[in-house]
């Protein structure tokens, strides 16, 4: 049985999505590949879940995604304004849902789904 599941992004810009990621919710940079040089992978750790960003030039941004990426945060309000400042997107405000999460749907700045909850 798998111990960890790992969501990697692919993106045309690594050190732009790396850096919407850890702006937003204060993720640690903890691998680079390579260490000097063009970055292929970034590695990111926010407490005990890890995501990666990995650079391809041929991926189109422009197509609809098909993973949406559900983060538990402590204060889902207090980060909207984060999301704009660094090149995110929020699509509407905050709603509290019938099975107890405040949830805010918004975009990273490639445009992929995130939808950042809190327990009510």
């Amino acid at each position: 049985m798998p111990t960890t599941i790992q969501p990697i992004i692919l993106t045309t810009d690594a050190e732009r999505l790396a850096a919407f990621y850890a702006g937003l919710l204060g993720a640690t940079e903890t691998r680079r590949v390579p260490a000097d040089g063009p970055v292929f992978f970034i590695g990111l750790t926010v407490d005990d879940a890890e995501v990666g960003v990995v650079a391809d030039a041929s991926v189109d941004t422009t197509v609809t995604p098909r993973v949406l990426i559900s983060i538990d945060v402590p204060d889902v309000d207090a980060l909207l304004d984060r999301v704009g400042e660094l090149g995110g997107k929020v699509l509407g405000p905050p709603n509290d849902m019938a099975w107890g999460q405040r949830v805010a749907h918004v975009q990273d700045p490639d445009g992929n789904p995130v939808n950042l909850t809190q327990p009510i």
